[in-house]
């Protein structure tokens, strides 16, 4: 194993699979990697439920337009595009949930209520950790490209 251990991951304990840390990252290089994530953000700030599919969009036009000239700034918008991709596909899931959910009640004339109803309350809260979680990893990413560091955005699907 060149440049790691048998055990997969770097002497300073990163896994193999992880962003290089790039101090030497120019300014412009942090500014566009901030952007991939910023953007992706700001878009799905201003379009809601499809937060995840407008986010996935600007990262990944980041990353098509600048995947050749630095890996600083295409790693980061990899992972704005995989992190916005998979808050995509948690909505999508919370939503056929929520449709089974509502289904099921409607089917069972009400009598499912007793079920459904502690189970709608779990898929609020979810909905709303994951909302969370998805505006808190967005900005720490953005902060951390700015300041020239790596970041890996936690319970993302990496497809890309």
């Amino acid at each position: 194993m060149i440049g790691g251990t048998p055990d997969g991951f770097r002497s300073g304990g990163a896994p193999m699979h992880a962003m290089p840390h790039r101090e030497d990252a120019t300014l412009g290089e942090r500014q566009w990697a901030a952007g991939a994530h910023a953007a992706a953000l700001a878009l799905a700030l201003l379009t809601s439920w499809t937060a995840g599919f407008a986010g996935m969009l600007a990262a990944g036009a980041v990353y098509l337009a600048k995947r050749g000239d630095s890996a600083f700034v295409a790693g980061h918008a990899r992972e704005a595009f995989n992190f916005n991709l998979t808050m995509f596909l948690y909505a999508c899931a919370l939503c056929v949930v929520a449709a089974l959910l509502v289904g099921a009640t409607v089917f069972t004339l009400g009598l499912g209520l007793v079920l459904t109803l502690p189970a709608g309350l779990l898929l609020v809260v979810a909905a709303v950790a994951i909302a969370v979680m998805w505006l808190v990893c967005s900005i720490v990413a953005t902060v951390r490209a700015l300041d020239g560091e790596s970041y890996r955005y936690p319970l993302t699907l990496r497809l890309l």
